[in-house]
């Protein structure tokens, strides 16, 4: 039986042959990432370990972005933790305020994670990097620093579903919203421990950022990781960035499945996912006279310039709702540069939105937009649990850069058709 690319790409690094799922291996580690909440924990185990140094002070990399620029003396505190290790250790990529971001906005863009990499992070969404044709996923901080300190781990071999992309994608419609069509399909259970595997003619319709949306949200369906065949886009945007040359994994014909989905992307509509899960999804012609505080337009998930574009597509010449605070968040230093360059900043400010340096900031509850009781957001984030964003009596409504622009302008969740 032959592999699929997740399984090549273990195997490789194993040093094996062959995998098949459910085998347990040991791998070695192109990179390992850590952040400034789950970044001190695992340095507080390294000492535990025998460990007074990183394996390789190239590929340990360190982003405090969650609660950053600090919000407070904890957040702080947790800050200087990593920024001391980093110092002590000499790391090449540590990333502080000034030229940070959004760590899985970051990577790719730094050129730090190529195709047929094998990357493990203290961040559930490090899947993000599958875009890439990397095998990404994240892992406990306590398993963290045995791969900061070794450059090995261990793994079960998932088994795989397989996404066969056909068609393109009508206006409006990004891959945030294919994902959550997905995820609306098969449920957040839908991929437990599995790779999402992306694939099919309908690849070449999707841009790198939308895959890396796409990746980013695989672990919204409970999988293991997220892959995208490598193909002329993928090698496009490497080679721009690349320090490592790419090694390309394609799945075998006879790679085993546990299912097969074929996808046109020209049926999908502008999606938006309603509290409390992802799963939760409805066509935004279907949400109804659904009322909104607040609009989140950044994060991991949608940070990327081409999320920048599409916000200010929409704001341009418009107005913010008097009842609604936008908030837009560049995944990056870069993006944030760039969307001063093109003119994208100014139209956000005159639109009446807040333009922020890059951090995670209200995606996870954290601050730069903190919810109130019975408030309302639709969010370009990743996930909408009870709670996630502020208060447990708050909603968010998870949605792609078109509808939280829109629906920002007009009050309410809403397509840009409607303006």
């Amino acid at each position: 039986m032959g592999m699929t690319m997740t399984q090549k790409i273990l195997a490789a690094h194993a040093g094996l042959d062959h995998v098949e799922a459910g085998q347990f291996i040991e791998a070695k580690l192109d990179a390992v990432l850590a952040n400034d909440i789950t970044g001190p924990v695992a340095i507080k185990n390294l000492p535990k370990m025998n460990a007074d140094k990183v394996f390789d002070k190239d590929r340990v990399y360190l982003v405090p972005d969650h609660f950053t620029p600090n919000k407070d003396i904890k957040a702080a505190e947790q800050c200087k933790v990593v920024r001391e290790f980093a110092r002590a250790q000499e790391l090449t990529n540590y990333f502080e305020v000034g030229r940070v971001g959004i760590e899985h906005a970051l990577l790719p863009e730094q050129g730090l994670v190529t195709a047929g990499d094998l990357v493990i992070g203290a961040d559930s969404h490090t899947c993000t990097y599958g875009a890439l044709g990397a095998f990404s996923t994240g892992m406990g901080s306590t398993d963290i620093a045995a791969g900061m300190a070794r450059g090995i781990s261990w793994f079960k071999v998932p088994s795989a579903i397989k996404f066969v992309l056909t068609g393109k994608p009508s206006k409006w419609v990004s891959g945030k919203d294919v994902i959550l069509h997905i995820i609306g399909m098969i449920g957040v259970e839908g991929a437990r421990y599995k790779s999402m595997e992306f694939t099919g003619d309908g690849l070449k319709n999707l841009s790198m950022a939308s895959r890396l949306t796409m990746a980013n949200m695989a672990i919204e369906a409970g999988a293991k990781n997220g892959i995208f065949e490598v193909d002329q886009v993928t090698l496009d945007y490497l080679a721009e960035r690349e320090k490592r040359k790419p090694v390309v994994y394609k799945a075998d014909e006879d790679a085993e499945y546990d299912e097969t989905y074929v996808i046109d992307l020209s049926e999908i509509k502008p999606t938006v996912s309603f509290p409390h899960l992802p799963e939760n999804t409805r066509t935004v012609d279907q949400a109804g006279e659904v009322r909104i505080d607040q609009a989140v337009i950044g994060s991991c998930t949608n940070g990327n310039i081409e999320d920048m574009e599409m916000a200010a597509e929409i704001l341009k010449d418009r107005k913010v709702n008097d009842n609604v605070r936008c908030i837009i968040i560049p995944g990056t230093q870069t993006v944030y540069l760039e969307c001063i360059k093109r003119g994208w900043a100014e139209i956000f400010i005159k639109a009446g939105a807040v333009f922020s340096t890059p951090t995670c900031g209200p995606c996870l509850g954290g601050h730069m937009g903190i919810l109130a009781a019975g408030e309302r957001a639709v969010s370009t984030t990743n996930r909408n649990f009870v709670g996630r964003m502020g208060h447990v009596d708050s909603e968010v409504y998870l949605a792609s850069p078109y509808v939280a622009a829109a629906s920002s302008v007009l009050g309410r969740i809403a397509g840009p058709d409607e303006l």
